[in-house]
């Protein structure tokens, strides 16, 4: 019945693309967290008022951000090419999507991260100051704690988001289930392919928000 229903999906290339973007989304959302909050909390904490207030640093920072987040990332795959081709030799396959899928999110995440650690009560953090408290224990025992829940709820949006950058990457050979949709769907006219495969992107997107929404229902005391 299967079968009859969906006769051009080959299950095997299937899962195989399934496992590529699994991959390329695993990767690219941890590094684009680390990466993130790195960011994230430079901005934060060279803004005026902050520990380390730095005007330069901080339009330096934020420049790079805004300007990274801006552009569409289909574009943004194409500038990075030479970029690409010269740290991994190639610009096809699940690795040479990285590259740009990392730049791509992790500014728009550490904008996130920028927010959530905004919204810590500043009393808090005067009081580590007045107990005497170093800046990276302000950071590790306050800064990301109390942000937790923000950042966990940013990272869900951004891997959601990231999932879509791996469609559009294996558009241009990066692999993955946005390259089965267009390669096998798409060009050769078999409808069932591309929605079977745009059917268990859903599903992924689906999965994320959930495990998203439970650790941040966890961590959130309010």
């Amino acid at each position: 019945m299967l079968n009859s229903l969906i006769p051009n999906v080959q299950w095997d290339k299937m899962w195989e693309a399934t496992l590529e973007t699994l991959y390329m989304t695993a990767i690219s959302v941890f590094a684009t967290f680390v990466l993130g909050i790195i960011l994230g909390l430079l901005l934060f904490l060279s803004a005026k008022g902050n520990i380390w207030a730095n005007a330069p640093v901080n339009k330096v920072i934020s420049a790079f951000v805004n300007i990274f987040r801006s552009i569409p990332f289909i574009i943004l795959i194409v500038l990075l090419i030479p970029f690409t081709k010269l740290i991994l030799g190639t610009m096809i396959g699940q690795n040479a999507a990285l590259p740009a899928l990392i730049i791509g999110a992790a500014p728009f995440y550490a904008r996130m991260v920028e927010i959530g650690l905004r919204e810590i009560d500043k009393g808090v953090i005067e009081a580590a100051k007045s107990m005497g408290a170093k800046t990276s224990t302000i950071i590790w025992k306050v800064l990301l704690p109390e942000s937790m829940p923000a950042l966990v709820s940013g990272i869900t949006v951004t891997a959601i988001a990231l999932v879509g950058y791996t469609a559009m990457a294996g558009v241009i050979g990066a692999g993955g289930l946005g390259n089965l949709a267009y390669l096998e769907g798409f060009q050769r006219s078999r409808f069932d392919v591309t929605l079977v495969a745009t059917i268990i992107i859903l599903i992924i997107v689906f999965i994320i928000q959930f495990i998203g929404d439970f650790i941040t229902s966890k961590l959130d005391k309010r």
